[in-house]
């Protein structure tokens, strides 16, 4: 074969258009993989809040050595879930049930899109009992969170915990 009819060929119009065609397709394609790689890199938030208490204490071991303040979740993105391990002791000289509400989230428009759950099955606490529970911190995965997001380029957020007797 004759590299010179080969390239006679590729000059041919209908041989140029589907080259174009080709090369714009590619040239598109790799647009949006850099787009999307882009967005999905940029939609990591980090977040951490205060874990305010009242009747009971919070700790990072069963052993209640490390008391916990503040929790940080790390990096989430819209769509996906962290799961922490708390150990909850009652400070109180009476049985008690456990609450466990957000009492700040900020920006607060993220309170729309923020989930906070625990695994707490609504047994009573004896006086000095420490029970292991699992917060669950969720982040919709609505277009309007990401619009939200862009728009206000908000790069991370805080989430203050409240745990309570009652």
């Amino acid at each position: 074969m004759n590299p010179l009819n080969s390239f006679k060929n590729l000059l041919q119009p209908k041989k140029i258009l589907h080259l174009l065609l080709i090369l714009s397709l590619m040239t598109m394609l790799i647009s949006v993989t850099i787009v999307l790689c882009h967005t999905s890199l940029s939609l990591l938030l980090p977040s951490q809040g205060a874990i305010i208490t009242k009747g009971v204490a919070v700790y990072w071991t069963s052993t209640c050595d490390a008391e916990a303040i503040t929790i940080d979740w790390g990096v989430i993105r819209p769509g996906s879930s962290k799961n922490i391990v708390l150990y909850i002791q009652s400070v109180s000289n009476q049985q008690m049930f456990v609450e466990l509400s957000t009492s700040k989230i900020e920006p607060s428009k993220l309170s729309e899109y923020v989930d906070l759950s625990w695994d707490y099955d609504g047994t009573l606490l004896d006086p000095a009992q420490t029970i292991p529970v699992t917060l669950s911190l969720s982040l919709s995965d609505e277009y309007s969170l990401t619009q939200y997001l862009y728009e206000n380029k908000v790069k991370d957020f805080t989430i203050d915990i409240y745990i309570s007797v009652h």
